[in-house]
């Protein structure tokens, strides 16, 4: 292949060039991005040059940026540069290493090309790197989009060299004598991406030497079908959702009698961050008695009667909340409770969000906290019969992950209300009432 015109012809069809304005294109000073340097060069296209030292390997990243200085400044080309403490942030942010580079790399990038004005970020991601991306995903177990590889255009991202296999940009660098660094981790096989690269592909080319070009083929194939099989997903999808404030309803008749069950299971969960070796367990949940559920990194589960429940998991804070004056107002993840001291009213609102209390019957200490097993109160129209919480919320029919959003309002240790729900009979206003304490609950559902 004659790399460079294949490069334009390529560049030309994809109207990578539209935007007018210079790209500017991330450089490692590896062989590839090298590459791309050259053939952007030899297409006399305007570019800038962005280099990361993510300061990993010592000696070797300031060399990889002194290289990329020195070829930026005797070709005199514009170049950026940034440094930046990687360890250090992956240690903080509890993520990986190559996870903390990608998103460091990219989120300078993009605010370099935002500042200076520039058309795209150009990366040098070939066909090589795409079928890495395949198998990999493949692998790991994806559904259609995981078999789309690498987008060429990825918002303001384009790989212009994405078509080329590696061997003809070898081929290239060795005709055109381009100097290039190499990073020593390429070699090393404990990152997953080198595995495949060093040892499944070439063993795979033994066999189908052309695979890497007929795979891209298949790539875009798949990108293609991707396209209808999304607009079918998402019409299937707009049946079976139903939004109940932030939590999302599937009723299970429905689901289990959706043509292509275990695809629309996977697309719908792996939005939520269920893995497709969690779908058979999506699947015997749905079969399971209520009460059941099963976790992502930041959802839940829920099998609740006729129904699915998709919930987020709460995050973790405070259970417990000392009420020391009538004026404060008290902040949850579920929403905010406000307090007023007024005379007694002719009328009481019936409003579950609302609990008006005769002052003269509580005692210090008052606390707003989470329910525990084991609370019980005397739940207003009852005839003083005395209620265990738990109980109370299975006759409201309550899913487990509404139970845990509830608060209680404790008066020396005696339950006052439940929130959103009911009122203790013990602590409701009388004709002889003198001051009433007035509770408003606004829920973030609402």
């Amino acid at each position: 292949m004659n790399l460079l015109k294949a490069f334009q012809n390529n560049w030309r069809q994809k109207v990578f060039g539209k935007r007018q304005q210079p790209v500017l294109l991330a450089c490692s000073s590896g062989r590839d991005s090298m590459a791309l340097a050259h053939l952007m060069m030899l297409s006399k296209i305007e570019f800038a040059l962005a280099h990361c030292n993510f300061q990993l390997r010592g000696n070797e990243s300031d060399g990889d940026e002194k290289f990329v200085k020195s070829f930026a400044a005797t070709h005199n080309i514009p170049i950026f540069n940034a440094h930046f403490n990687t360890q250090t942030i992956s240690t903080e942010s509890k993520k990986g290493i190559q996870e903390t580079a990608r998103n460091l790399r990219y989120e300078w990038l993009e605010m370099i090309r935002k500042e200076h004005g520039f058309s795209f970020i150009a990366t040098a991601h070939h066909a090589n790197d795409n079928v890495e991306t395949l198998l990999i995903n493949l692998f790991k177990g994806t559904g259609l989009a995981g078999l789309h590889g690498i987008k060429e255009v990825n918002g303001n991202i384009i790989r212009p060299m994405l078509f080329a296999p590696r061997a003809d940009i070898n081929d290239f660098v060795s005709t055109h004598q381009i100097s290039y660094r190499e990073d020593s981790s390429n070699s090393s096989e404990k990152y997953l991406r080198n595995d495949v690269r060093l040892n499944i592909i070439p063993s795979i080319e033994k066999t189908f030497p052309n695979a890497v070009l007929q795979m891209n083929a298949s790539i875009q194939r798949f990108a293609q079908a991707e396209i209808l099989y999304q607009k079918s997903v998402e019409k299937q999808l707009s049946k079976l959702l139903q939004m109940r404030g932030n939590d999302v309803y599937i009723p299970l008749l429905k689901l289990l009698k959706t043509e292509a069950c275990e695809a629309i299971c996977y697309e719908l969960f792996s939005k939520y961050g269920f893995s497709s070796a969690q779908i058979p367990a999506v699947l015997q949940l749905a079969e399971a008695e209520s009460g059941k559920w099963m976790e992502s990194d930041a959802f839940r589960l829920i099998k609740d009667r006729a129904f699915l429940i998709i919930t987020q998991k709460k995050k973790e804070e405070t259970s417990f909340h000392l009420i020391e004056n009538f004026s404060e107002k008290i902040v949850t993840s579920e929403g905010s409770f406000s307090f007023k001291l007024e005379e007694n009213k002719e009328q009481i609102s019936e409003e579950k969000n609302k609990a008006y209390i005769d002052v003269k019957r509580l005692e210090p200490p008052l606390i707003l906290r989470r329910w525990r097993i084991g609370d019980y109160f005397y739940p207003l129209g009852m005839n003083m019969k005395k209620k265990k919480l738990a109980k109370f919320f299975v006759d409201q029919k309550m899913p487990i992950h509404e139970k845990e959003k509830i608060w209680v309002l404790e008066s020396n240790k005696h339950i006052v209300w439940v929130a959103g729900l009911r009122l203790d009979e013990r602590f409701k206003v009388r004709d002889s009432s003198i001051n009433i304490l007035t509770i408003s609950f606004i829920s973030d559902s609402n």
